[in-house]
């Protein structure tokens, strides 16, 4: 067991309940594991700490061991210890999730009880995403009337909803990488190294309707208009996706934890995409055409294929539905098919496209996530 007394600073100063959490915490043989490697080179600065006061130093590693879910402005602290973390170095973290939570309540009181509970702090939390009961929605965080009145759960009461793809969206937003995460006793311990300056995110979405940046003719970005299915801040993920998990086919993300229940039943009978119809009125996209991607998707693209994507209108049908294609190759050649197509006869082929693939989803059941 590492003397917590001679590692972590102001540990006397503690309450009881606090310090037992972090005695069991420095118990387990998994957590040591988990964190040895980070913290175990003498020569590193460490700072331990169980608050979000504010550090005036530079270190190569920071933990924290409080919950971010007791945070009240998580970006607002993963900003201010980017400054205080080296370039390259390490915040260690941690904090629980709505799954997690959600088991919790399952587990206390009766089945239907429990997730009934849940349903209803659930739909709490998501309105105090709206300015105008925010600061009601914290005061009774504040003072655990949420908790008392509700479940009783002192060790969540301050704390509020969060999944695992915000936190790790929040964290990329920030200016850091997720290197590492482990699930331990209902709650998740990530390792993120700083790699740049935080973006600032000053207006993040979390309302039902969303906005999102694609890539559209002439190279020019623009707004696509869509119904939300994934988590806030899923938006910084792309490429950590990629990286850590695979492609599915149809090219959508394999096991993909940014999505939600609710939103893949959206996804499922298109209801996400309609409000795109707001960008076919505004001239932006084509009723048939290349689906429009975002910047990275855009960048795992053939030179070839960019150049004539780039040449024409996106569109809501894409001529995915038309191929079937499975793997990401059979995509971009399915679309330069159209494209080329499209280039010498544009009314004819799409037509043609339209109708091929309104069977394809009509008859044959043809889903592109």
């Amino acid at each position: 067991m590492i003397d917590i007394n001679n590692r972590l600073e102001d540990y006397d100063k503690l309450n009881s309940d606090d310090k037992k959490v972090i005695e069991n915490l420095f118990c387990d043989k998994k957590f040591i594991s988990f964190i040895d490697k980070y913290i175990s080179n003498e020569n590193l600065k460490i700072k331990y700490e169980y608050n979000f006061a504010d550090l005036f130093q530079e270190y190569d590693v920071i933990l924290n061991l409080k919950k971010l879910n007791q945070s009240r402005y998580i970006n607002s602290y993963l900003e201010r210890r980017n400054k205080s973390i080296k370039n390259k170095g390490f915040l260690i973290g941690n904090f629980t999730t709505h799954s997690h939570i959600k088991n919790l309540f399952v587990k206390k009181f009766p089945f239907l009880i429990g997730y009934l509970v849940f349903i209803i702090i659930l739909i709490f939390d998501t309105l105090s995403k709206l300015s105008i009961i925010k600061s009601f929605y914290f005061f009774l965080k504040k003072y655990k009337i949420i908790s008392k009145t509700l479940y009783g759960l002192s060790t969540f009461g301050k704390g509020r909803l969060i999944s695992r793809a915000e936190v790790f969206g929040r964290l990329y937003s920030c200016g850091y990488e997720v290197t590492d995460f482990i699930d331990l006793d209902f709650t998740i311990f990530f390792v993120a190294k700083k790699i740049k300056e935080p973006d600032y995110n000053l207006n993040p979405s979390f309302s039902f309707l969303i906005k999102l940046r694609r890539v559209g003719i002439n190279n020019k970005i623009f707004n696509v208009y869509k119904f939300r299915t994934m988590r806030p801040y899923s938006e910084y993920l792309q490429k950590y996706m990629y990286e850590n998990f695979a492609l599915r086919d149809g090219g959508k993300i394999k096991n993909d934890f940014r999505v939600s229940y609710f939103g893949s039943i959206l996804r499922k009978f298109w209801i996400d995409e309609l409000p795109m119809i707001i960008n076919v009125l505004r001239g932006e996209m084509k009723i048939v055409g290349v689906r429009p991607l975002s910047e990275h998707y855009f960048g795992l693209y053939t030179d070839e294929a960019k150049n004539k994507r780039i040449k024409f209108k996106p569109g809501l049908i894409p001529p995915f539905y038309a191929d079937l294609p499975k793997t990401l190759e059979e995509i971009i050649a399915s679309e330069l098919n159209y494209l080329n197509q499209y280039e010498k006869e544009p009314f004819k082929t799409d037509v043609k496209y339209f109708f091929k693939c309104m069977f394809n989803i009509f008859f044959k059941g043809a889903r592109s996530a």
